[in-house]
């Protein structure tokens, strides 16, 4: 087990001690912030210690597959078989439940190249992002894959946020996500901490939306069509800032990073181009319509489109929060549903899945990180420290995945 906790300065952190140039004078600008680590220790996720996981009445979560060592983002045929990256290997791998018992009884590696992680499905292809890299590969009747078509190679460098991922938009275009290369900086590529849409050809792409630092997880509200993402907050801002946004992605927007963040606060480290001052530039950008604790570090989002959880659970959105390093006590470590009201607003975070922390918050047996909706109407969602794929699934369904009657949401 080991447990890291330390405190560090400002001025040892983010150089938050600024000059610059303004409209032909100079202006000084001093801030100071306390900056805290703190890693669990990563413990064993053993059958004991999952069945005490908790979650709302009349749901169950139980392993779907294990012993996959870093498993990242997944996706799902229409047939039910689930393919899973993992990063640090490169590797795209098969899973199937051949005997509809809720647990994967077929594991195969289809793939491999450097860096593979984001995934998207669409008219019997498997589209894949590796950090420079976008490919395209038929899946085969057996759910194989053909060898990788190269669409792309040359999208931005990594730097601190190498996750690119990918989903398929209501207009059949496909969109990827590219972070920034660096805590919080003035990017020299322009692609970089965007939203880019690509085409599937890949014989073009643009940017969508700016001034997004990471955002891992995003998707369309299922009646509205809108497009949600969460954005990762800058570190070393304090233990509750910058804390997470739940945006809505508009065409052509800017979202703030690295200059202004949440309502319209300031990064002060980083000074607005073109002379502006900082409220000059927050009015330029959009504000989020959610926020969540600081440093949770959301990394995957899906709607509820199934037919097996309860009704008033459609439409909303689950996410998983992978878990803070950048503060003295921890946050994330959980799967959040985002409720969505009957316009298609969103309105409010709450828990969802929790018990992954440990001994009073000083272990984790669980970093959650991809999550996918799985042909049943279940959840999957992916632990790529222990090397587990959860299935989240109400128990109160039938066979075929239908809620066969309405539950409680308390704990």
């Amino acid at each position: 087990m080991t447990i890291l906790r330390n405190t560090l300065t400002a001025a040892a952190l983010c150089s938050a001690l600024t000059t610059a140039a303004q409209n032909d004078y100079q202006k000084t600008v001093t801030a100071s912030y306390k900056g805290n680590i703190f890693k669990p220790g990563q413990v064993e996720a053993t059958d004991a210690r999952v069945a005490q996981l908790k979650a709302p009445t009349g749901f169950a979560v139980t392993k779907f597959a294990d012993k996959l060592e870093k498993p990242r983002m997944l996706a799902v045929a229409p047939n039910g078989d689930v393919y899973v990256s993992n990063r640090d290997k490169g590797t795209i791998t098969l899973l199937r439940d051949t005997n509809k018992d809720g647990k994967a009884d077929l594991t195969k590696q289809v793939a491999q190249r450097d860096n593979l992680h984001g995934l998207a499905l669409k008219d019997g292809k498997l589209y894949i992002a590796a950090v420079r890299e976008v490919y395209a590969a038929d899946v085969k009747s057996d759910g194989t894959l053909s060898e990788l078509k190269t669409l792309y190679k040359d999208l931005p460098d990594a730097g601190q946020h190498p996750n690119r991922t990918l989903n398929f938009g209501p207009d059949g275009k496909l969109y990827l996500s590219v972070g920034s290369t660096c805590n919080a900086c003035d990017e020299p590529n322009k692609e970089n901490a965007t939203l880019l849409e690509i085409k599937p050809d890949g014989s073009g792409r643009r940017v969508v939306a700016k001034g997004l630092r990471n955002t891992i997880g995003f998707g369309w509200h299922p009646t509205t069509k809108v497009l949600y993402g969460l954005d990762h907050g800058i570190d070393w801002l304090g233990d509750e800032d910058q804390r997470e946004e739940l945006n809505e992605i508009k065409e052509g927007a800017d979202y703030g990073w690295p200059f202004v963040f949440a309502e319209g606060k300031a990064n002060p480290a980083d000074e607005p181009p073109g002379g502006l001052t900082h409220e000059q530039y927050a009015a330029k950008t959009e504000k989020p319509k959610l926020l969540y604790t600081a440093h949770s570090a959301p990394l995957g989002m899906i709607f509820n489109t199934g037919g097996q959880f309860p009704k008033e659970y459609q439409n909303d959105a689950f996410v998983t929060m992978h878990g803070s390093w950048n503060r003295a006590e921890p946050s994330g470590y959980k799967i959040v549903r985002v409720h969505f009201n009957e316009q298609g607003q969103p309105e409010k975070f709450e828990d969802f899945v929790t018990g992954w922390l440990v001994n009073n918050n000083k272990e984790q047996f669980g970093r959650v990180c991809g999550i996918a909706q799985h042909a049943d109407g279940s959840l999957l969602v992916s632990d790529d420290a222990n090397g587990v794929i959860y299935r989240v699934a109400y128990a109160g369904a039938t066979p075929g995945g239908k809620s066969v009657k309405k539950t409680q949401t308390g704990r």
